[in-house]
């Protein structure tokens, strides 16, 4: 069994070659498209998407999964996330207020009718219980204990 802290590091994965890089780039590219989108859009979360976006990048283009991780607004999430398997209190606490004040402003100006308004509301909640369900650490140490959650860690 590998231990988790490894998958940080490049060296420890295969990289992909031929069809298969192609489509792991292309999943990539896909999942930070989500990624972003799940920024303004409620019911998409961000942090699980760029996770994946991270996990097909490690496998097909280290050196643009090395960008990712180093991003000035993207990579302190996954930093965390490889390092401690876990996602900080104050970035899911940003996350849900922003998918809650996204979904207010939604219902409030998109004029929407009644069955689509409901439709918003639950993808909105979807999002909001993956958001919750993340592992959350603690910074208040150095070492950053990871709080116990309902989400194991991915198989590979």
């Amino acid at each position: 069994m590998r231990d988790h802290n490894d998958l940080s590091s490049p060296d420890t994965i295969p990289v992909a070659t031929g069809p298969r890089r192609i489509v792991y780039l292309l999943a990539a590219g896909g999942f930070f498209a989500l990624g972003v989108a799940g920024i303004l859009l409620p019911g998409l979360p961000t942090t699980p998407f760029l996770l994946l976006t991270s996990y097909f990048l490690l496998r097909s283009s280290p050196s643009l999964n090395e960008r990712l991780t180093h991003s000035r607004f993207l990579g302190p999430i996954l930093q965390d996330w490889h390092a401690r398997r876990g996602v900080r209190q104050s970035v899911k606490l940003r996350a849900i207020a922003l998918v809650v004040i996204m979904l207010a402003v939604t219902i409030y100006l998109g004029n929407l009718p009644a069955p689509l308004a409901t439709v918003v509301l639950a993808l909105g909640g979807v999002g909001l219980t993956v958001i919750a369900l993340l592992p959350s650490i603690s910074t208040t140490n150095n070492h950053a204990a990871v709080k116990t959650a309902a989400i194991t860690d991915p198989v590979d």
